[in-house]
C-alpha cells in the first residue's frame, strides 16, 4: 500500500521540527509539505492530493478548527496542540486523534498508527459492484443503509441528507466524499446539489427527473451526462 502523504501546519519553528523529525522515523510517511499558516496549506491543497495533517490549532489569521470547518474534503488529520479546550471540536470533525503538546515519539507513532489502520479500513471496503450496503454516521449512532433504497443524495454544506423511501438520514459527509466512494456506476451527480441511484430514476422531462413522485433539477453542466447514460439504454425502432 501507498504511503501516507502527509502535511505539517504549525506556526511554531520548533514544533514543525520535531514533526518532521516523528515523520521521518515512520517508515508509512511520506512527508509532502510544511506549512507556517492554514492560508500557504489551502493553496497547496488545492493542487496536490495529501492523506494526513499535522494539524496546529491556535495560528495567525486562521486557526486549524476554521481551517477544517472550510475544507469540503478532508484528509486524515491529527491536531497537535498545546491546549485541551478544543478536543471536543476536532473530535466532532472526525478528526484520527489529538496530541496535546508536548508529546512523546511513542504517542505520535500510537496516532499515526491509527490513522494507517484507518486507511487500509477503509480501502478494504470502499464499495464496489458486489456491495449492497454501506454504513454512515448520524449523529451518534453509525447508521446501515442498503445502497438500493437510496433514492437520492442532497448536499447540506458540510452535511448530507440520505433520502430513502422510509427516511431522510443526516450524515457528516459531504457530497463530493460520497461521490467519490459510491460505485459511479449506481450512483450519477445530475446537479451540484444532488447525486440520484440512476435505477430509481422514474422518468426525466426536460430539465428535470423524477424518484417516484420526487422531482430534482438536472444541472445545466450534468444534462450531457446524464443524457449520454440514459441513451445507453434507450431502445430504438
Amino acid at each position: 500500500m501507498k504511503k501516507l502523504r502527509t502535511m505539517i501546519i504549525d506556526d511554531e519553528p520548533v514544533a514543525r521540527k520535531i514533526l518532521r523529525e516523528f515523520t521521518a522515523k515512520i517508515h508509512f510517511l511520506e512527508l509532502q509539505g510544511q506549512f507556517e499558516n492554514a492560508a500557504k496549506a489551502r493553496a497547496f491543497l488545492g493542487a496536490h492530493d495529501t492523506d494526513l495533517i499535522l494539524l496546529d490549532i491556535e495560528m495567525p489569521e486562521l486557526s486549524g478548527i476554521e481551517f477544517l470547518q472550510g475544507m469540503e474534503v478532508r484528509p486524515l488529520v491529527i491536531l497537535t496542540t498545546a491546549f485541551p479546550q478544543y478536543a471536543l471540536a476536532g473530535y466532532e470533525l472526525d478528526i484520527i486523534d489529538y496530541l496535546l503538546k508536548p508529546f512523546a515519539f511513542s504517542r505520535f507513532q500510537k496516532a499515526v498508527q491509527k490513522a494507517w489502520e484507518f486507511r487500509q479500513m477503509k480501502e478494504a471496503v470502499r464499495p464496489g459492484a458486489a456491495d449492497t450496503f454501506i454504513f454512515v454516521r448520524s449523529d451518534r449512532r453509525i447508521e446501515k443503509i442498503e445502497l438500493k433504497e437510496i433514492l437520492y443524495i442532497e448536499s447540506l454544506g458540510n452535511y448530507a441528507g440520505i433520502y430513502t423511501e422510509a427516511k431522510k438520514i443526516m450524515a457528516y459527509l459531504t457530497l463530493k466524499s460520497l461521490e467519490t466512494q459510491l460505485p459511479p456506476t449506481e450512483f450519477l451527480k445530475v446537479h451540484q446539489s444532488y447525486l440520484v441511484n440512476f435505477a430509481r430514476i422514474t422518468a426525466i422531462e426536460g430539465n428535470e427527473l423524477r424518484l417516484g413522485q420526487k422531482a430534482l433539477p438536472i444541472g445545466r453542466n450534468y444534462k450531457d451526462a446524464v443524457m449520454t447514460i440514459v441513451q445507453q439504454r434507450l431502445l430504438k425502432r
